[in-house]
């Protein structure tokens, strides 16, 4: 099958930004290739028009043309124009598009077209309060009306998103979860890891929680005193206060005697997070708004117990009390109480990592949800 994506990142050295969106992309791409199927990535919003082939995957860099007034509407239909001419050159069967921001709308193409639900703004605005532009409602809703049928990461996602939409029954939204090549996840000594360290991965922004971890850590501290806390993300502005740095706000609520023991890294290689993983005793994720949280099912893969949020999405990648522990982020005490347990319980951060690699197999394996994948692709294309 040829198969094509229109993305705003991608996981290739001469691409601008690479996120979750981009990521999960990526081991998707490179999976459906390695089961023999052609792909075409059209990453919009580059610096310069650039072919690559790269893995097996054909990857069009799409520049950022300026078109003066009505460029929202003006560079979609360049965008649609590049992509529908290798789309009869190539011959490609189904386009997937995102979501976010609505990049799809206006646009028209001769084969179906489906949409992966990466995360809306208007679902983010939804679980965060917010209320949302104007003209993202307007793009994101023209988006999801063009689109033959949708794919949602989570049941929790696809649902939400269908009724923030309005989507009609008559539209198949299929749960396929973001897989992970499991065989590039091994933590060959999980016992080995540094001890009392509670790390955190993710942008430092208010959606991810990240203003809940320092009211946990304190209380953390006042149970185990030599405990540390390591954060991996960039720096994202706050929307409530303004602040152009949330690591900033945050710095503020650790108490005088915690604060030592925090150590923020900022964004550092992909290639180097799993060695962060490894080393860390507890993983935490107390996010607010999230369709999947990818990172959760890396550090489950690399046999680490991990706390995250309660929310929706979340208790569809693990099993509370097994593979992990689900809890309310702002239930800080109830939260603090069970990184404290896992941070004083040796054999059963051990047991549960061990537990947390089996439903990664099971569940997130590429491998299984490429196949998934095809399978959807097929039962579009054939209506």
């Amino acid at each position: 099958m040829r198969i094509g994506f229109i993305t705003p990142e991608y996981p290739c050295d001469k691409v601008k930004q690479v996120a979750g969106l981009g990521t999960s992309l990526g081991v998707l791409a490179k999976a459906l290739v390695r089961e023999g199927h052609i792909v075409y990535v059209f990453v919009y919003g580059q610096d310069c028009d650039v072919f690559i082939n790269e893995e097996g995957v054909n990857i069009y860099l799409i520049a950022n043309v300026s078109f003066g007034f009505g460029k929202w509407f003006r560079y979609r239909k360049y965008i649609q124009k590049r992509v529908q001419n290798i789309i009869e050159k190539e011959q490609i069967a189904i386009l997937e598009v995102p979501d976010w921001t609505g990049i799809s709308a206006f646009m028209r193409f001769s084969i179906p077209v489906v949409m992966r639900f990466h995360g809306s703004d208007r679902y983010f605005c939804h679980l965060e309060g917010r209320k949302q532009k104007w003209k993202n409602k307007l793009f994101e809703h023209l988006g999801v009306r063009g689109a033959s049928a949708y794919i949602a990461p989570t049941t929790f996602a696809g649902q939400l998103t269908k009724t923030l939409f309005k989507i009609s029954d008559n539209k198949s939204i299929e749960t396929i979860k973001h897989g992970l090549p499991v065989n590039d996840f091994k933590n060959l000594e999980p016992s080995i890891f540094e001890s009392r360290t509670i790390l955190y991965i993710g942008t430092i922004i208010r959606k991810k929680g990240v203003l809940e971890l320092p009211e946990i850590f304190n209380l953390v501290k006042e149970q185990v005193p030599d405990a540390k806390l390591v954060l991996i993300g960039s720096d994202a502005p706050d929307i409530s206060t303004g602040s152009s740095s949330t690591w900033e706000l945050m710095k503020h609520s650790f108490e005088d005697n915690c604060i030592k023991d925090v150590q923020y890294l900022g964004k550092v290689p992909y290639n180097e997070v799993q060695t962060f993983i490894k080393t860390a005793h507890v993983c935490v994720f107390p996010t607010f708004a999230e369709t999947f949280g990818m990172v959760t099912v890396e550090a489950m893969a690399l046999q680490k117990p991990v706390v995250n949020s309660n929310i929706g999405w979340a208790q569809e990648l693990m099993e509370d009390g097994k593979s992990g522990f689900l809890m309310d982020p702002e239930a800080h005490k109830l939260y603090a109480d069970k990184v404290i347990t896992l941070l004083q319980d040796e054999a059963l951060c051990l047991s549960m990592g061990q537990a947390a690699r089996r439903y990664v197999e099971e569940h997130f394996d590429m491998k299984k949800q490429a196949t998934k994948n095809i399978e959807f692709y097929k039962k579009i294309i054939e209506k």
